[in-house]
């Protein structure tokens, strides 16, 4: 197990609450007698992970975007690289306010190398700049940073899944901790799920704050189902979510 792995690990425990863990030594040479109640597990050391243990960062010091995306590299480390075109990493300013985080590529996505720039990202586009001219924010998208929690095209658009997800996600979150943004929206379930954990759909978690990590995390629908005609209801919805964002980050 790597040094990341053990790190990320003794982070989960300790977000559930876990104070205390058991951690395996050597079998001693010689039998050594011990009441049960000193036996919490066979040749067991007690380790604390008290909440106010400050334990090592997943991500480098002095960490960048451009440092991410050069660790990133030509990347194989799950299989979505196989149908891959372009590796679509994120685009915006380095010093956002408020980022946006989707599901993956499609195939403009894939074709151009930049995130949301097909139809669901036109939509985006017009979300942001539009709603934030009729509140009186001088907001433009190259303003914020967008980008996605799986950097290669899903075959077919599906969705990511889970260890596709467990790999990417680990740039995502250098990505986040670089930028540190007063804000995160989270579009659509899959980038919900990735950041905050839980099996809860874009309808049970919208309109309300969350947090990833200390940054507040607001969830709304991703811009390819508000394409389709009968959502009209998730549109407005929509807007009244990027409307809070939009306060909240630059009032």
């Amino acid at each position: 197990m790597t040094k990341d792995e053990v790190r990320a690990g003794l982070e989960f425990f300790r977000d559930l609450g876990i104070k205390d863990i058991y951690r395996r030594q050597p079998a001693p040479a010689a039998p050594v007698e011990t009441t049960r109640a000193e036996e919490p597990a066979p040749h067991a050391a007690l380790v604390n992970i008290a909440p106010k243990t400050e334990l090592p960062g997943l991500a480098p010091e002095n960490d960048t975007l451009e440092r991410i995306l050069s660790d990133i590299g030509d990347c194989t480390r799950c299989r979505l690289h196989k149908g891959r075109n372009k590796l679509v990493f994120g685009s915006g300013s380095s010093e956002a306010k408020l980022v946006f985080v989707g599901e993956g590529p499609g195939a403009d996505e894939d074709e151009q190398g930049f995130p949301f720039v097909g139809r669901a990202g036109q939509l985006l586009t017009q979300m942001i700049e539009g709603t934030a001219a009729k509140e009186g924010i001088p907001l433009k998208r190259p303003d914020v940073y967008i980008c996605n929690v799986v950097k290669c095209r899903p075959p077919e658009n599906r969705t990511p899944e889970a260890d596709e997800m467990e790999i990417c996600g680990q740039f995502l979150f250098r990505q986040l901790s670089v930028i540190r943004p007063k804000a995160i929206c989270a579009l659509g379930s899959t980038a919900a799920k990735a950041l905050l954990g839980g099996r809860d759909g874009v309808t049970r978690l919208r309109g309300t704050w969350h947090k990833w990590r200390d940054t507040p995390l607001m969830v709304t629908y991703h811009p390819s189902y508000l394409l389709r005609p009968y959502n009209q209801n998730a549109k407005r919805e929509s807007w009244d979510d990027l409307k809070k964002v939009l306060h909240f980050v630059y009032d």
